[in-house]
C-alpha cells in the first residue's frame, strides 16, 4: 500500500517507516529537517520537507504521494522531559493545529484510512486497567488535563470521519532508542542525578512499549477494524516498582523519597499526579484483534 507518514523522524517515525518498508509498503516520510530527510532516504522511503503549518504544502505532498493510508505521528516533545512544562502548547498546535492541516487535507483528496497518535496514559479507568472504551482524564491536575483535552479532541476527529477509516492509537509510555526511557536518554541521566524521587507512595500506574513494538502495531493496525486500540505491553507498573527497577537498569542509585506535601511545592500538581494518579491501560482489545505479542518491559526484574 501507498502511506504517507508524518512525524517520520520522531522516535516512532523512524522504527515504523523501516518497519513498513520491510513489509513492501511505499512509503513517504514528511518531515521539516534536512538531516532527517536524509535518515529517511537511507532507509528507502521517498520525502517531502514540508511544514505541517503549510496546508497547501501538505496538501500538495500529501497528493503526490497518491497515498491509501496516511498515519499522523505529528508531536514536538523537548529531548529531555524537564522541558515539558515550556514545550507542552507548541506540542498541542503541532498536533491539533499542524495535524488538523493533514487530517483535513486527506479527506480532501481521498485517502482511505486515517492512524492517529493518541495516549495510552492519560487514561481515566472506570475499574482497575483502562480500556478503549474508557475516556481522558480531562479532570486531572492542570497539565495533564490540558494533554488529556488534546488526546480527546484528536481522537474526536479522527474517529467522526465520514469520509475515513479513523484508527486512534492509544500508545503507551514508550522506551527503547531514541527515547526518553534509554539508558542514554533524558530520563536515565535525570535519575543518575538522583533528580526523579519516588513521590509519596508512588501508587500511580504507567503503561509501556518498547519503540519497535509500537511500530509493529501500527503497521498491524493498518488492516485492523477502525477504532480505539491501546498499545501498550503486558506490565502496568507502579511507580514504586518500575522507578526503583529503572534506576538499577541504568546503573543509578536507588531514587530518593519525596512526600506528596514537599512535591507538590517543588513540582507541582502535575509531578504529583503522574507519581500517584496516572492508570495504566490494558490491551486485550491489541491482542485479540490482530494478534498483539509485545515484549516485556525490559528493565523489571524477575
Amino acid at each position: 500500500m501507498r502511506i504517507f507518514v508524518a512525524g517520520a523522524t520522531g522516535a516512532i517515525g523512524r522504527p515504523l517507516i523501516a518497519e513498513l518498508i520491510r513489509q513492501g509498503h511505499t512509503v513517504t516520510g514528511m518531515t521539516r529537517s534536512a538531516a532527517g530527510a536524509q535518515s529517511l532516504t537511507h532507509l528507502g522511503a521517498a520525502v517531502v520537507e514540508v511544514s505541517a503549518f503549510d496546508q497547501a504544502a501538505v496538501e500538495q505532498a500529501l497528493r503526490a504521494s497518491e497515498a491509501e493510508i496516511v498515519i499522523d505521528e505529528l508531536t514536538s516533545l523537548p529531548k529531555d522531559p524537564a522541558q515539558m512544562a515550556t514545550s507542552a502548547a507548541g506540542d498541542r498546535k503541532l498536533r491539533i493545529e499542524g495535524g488538523g492541516n493533514l487530517y483535513r487535507a486527506a479527506e480532501k483528496i481521498g485517502v482511505r484510512r486515517y492512524l492517529q497518535q493518541a495516549s495510552g496514559f492519560f487514561l481515566k479507568a472506570s475499574n482497575g486497567l483502562a480500556d478503549e472504551t474508557d475516556g481522558l482524564a480531562t479532570d486531572a491536575s492542570p497539565g495533564v488535563a490540558a494533554s488529556a483535552r488534546a488526546y480527546a479532541e484528536l481522537e474526536a476527529r479522527v474517529l467522526n470521519s465520514k469520509a475515513m477509516e479513523g484508527v486512534a492509537l492509544r500508545y503507551g509510555f514508550f522506551y527503547g532508542p531514541n527515547t526518553w526511557y534509554n539508558p542514554d536518554g533524558a530520563v536515565a541521566d535525570q535519575v543518575r542525578r538522583q533528580g526523579a524521587p519516588v513521590i509519596g507512595d508512588g501508587q500511580g500506574v504507567w503503561s509501556w512499549i518498547h519503540i519497535d513494538d509500537a511500530a509493529q502495531a501500527t503497521v498491524a493496525a493498518i488492516t485492523a477494524p477502525p477504532g480505539i486500540y491501546n498499545i501498550v505491553d503486558d506490565d502496568p507498573s507502579p511507580v514504586s516498582r518500575w522507578l526503583p527497577e529503572f534506576a538499577q537498569w541504568v546503573g543509578a542509585p536507588p531514587p530518593p523519597h519525596l512526600a506528596e506535601e514537599e512535591a507538590l511545592r517543588i513540582a507541582g500538581e502535575d509531578a504529583v499526579y503522574y507519581a500517584n494518579r496516572l492508570s495504566g491501560a490494558s490491551n486485550a482489545k491489541a491482542k485479540k484483534t490482530f494478534n498483539f505479542k509485545p515484549r516485556r518491559l525490559e528493565w523489571l526484574l524477575a
